[in-house]
């Protein structure tokens, strides 16, 4: 049997304000993008007692047995939905780990929607975002791959037929736990996206929010609040944020051109830092 290809994008959170938490994770609200940088998931039906799963490509290394991909399987089995059925799933890694792109769990979603569209497995929609929670807590921003708002009451709102952002995604030669960046959030803001609306997806109004794991994540890496006042005067952006949990910064440009010479100019300065010029979706 032939492999099945699936594209699984990165994403971006443009804003993140920290809410509250509660005996378990902290209560979060997003404004999320997707972005043309993907990996790329091979999937096929196999006989054997056991799922086969793989990684390989430029940023493989070091993904643990109990990654994301494993994560889901061992529930869909627990859940008796496969119904006995394995698989070979092999995965070429093109989105930097540890970066807040959201590389793993995107790799999950994207393999749940496809047993659900192939209809492999029967759920509803409300089973399938449990299954993404026990996963962990972005997965479900990959079951919509669309430009969306995640509120503090944990609904994603999706937009239609938004502006495309042009962007640089730089990756220092380090990595964050998002598990100890966020063990350090003593601050909480108050929501500001349980009312979503269009306007809240524009350049304009997102260059005025704000990531508030930022500060956090800069007080352990310094090399970060540098590399993030080099870009804010890498030929005028609207706006550079970090995404997630760090490391990775993202600058906005207004236009292509822009955007890829701003590229040149950061690979001359930063020779050992992974960097592409992309755009969202």
């Amino acid at each position: 049997m032939a492999f099945n290809k699936i594209k699984s994008y990165a994403k971006i959170n443009i804003a993140l304000n920290i809410i509250s938490k509660n005996s378990f994770l902290h209560k979060i609200e997003s404004v999320v993008k997707f972005v043309s940088l993907h990996d790329d998931i091979f999937i096929k039906k196999i006989k054997s007692n056991k799922h086969s799963i793989s990684f390989y490509g430029k940023f493989s290394d070091h993904i643990g047995k109990d990654n994301t991909v494993y994560k889901l399987l061992k529930i869909l089995e627990k859940k008796k939905l496969l119904k006995k059925q394995k698989f070979q799933i092999r995965i070429n890694k093109k989105i930097p780990q540890k970066a807040g792109l959201g590389g793993g769990s995107m790799n999950a979603a994207n393999i749940l929607k496809y047993f659900i569209k192939k209809k492999i497995i029967k759920i509803s929609r409300k089973e399938a975002l449990a299954i993404c929670t026990l996963i962990g807590s972005d997965v479900m921003l990959g079951l919509y791959l669309s430009n969306s708002i995640l509120t503090s009451r944990n609904e994603v709102r999706c937009f239609k037929n938004c502006k495309r952002f042009y962007i640089l995604i730089i990756k220092p030669n380090f990595g964050c736990s998002t598990k100890e960046i966020y063990s350090r959030v003593k601050q909480f803001t108050k929501p500001r996206f349980n009312k979503p609306n269009k306007r809240m997806l524009n350049l304009n109004f997102l260059k005025n929010e704000s990531n508030n794991l930022e500060p956090i994540t800069f007080s352990k890496y310094p090399k970060l609040r540098t590399i993030k006042l080099y870009l804010e005067n890498l030929l005028n952006p609207v706006f550079v944020r970090m995404t997630g949990s760090g490391s990775a910064l993202i600058v906005y440009y207004r236009s292509k051109e822009i955007c890829e010479n701003a590229k040149k100019k950061f690979d001359k300065k930063y020779k050992n830092y992974w960097c592409i010029a992309s755009k969202t979706i």
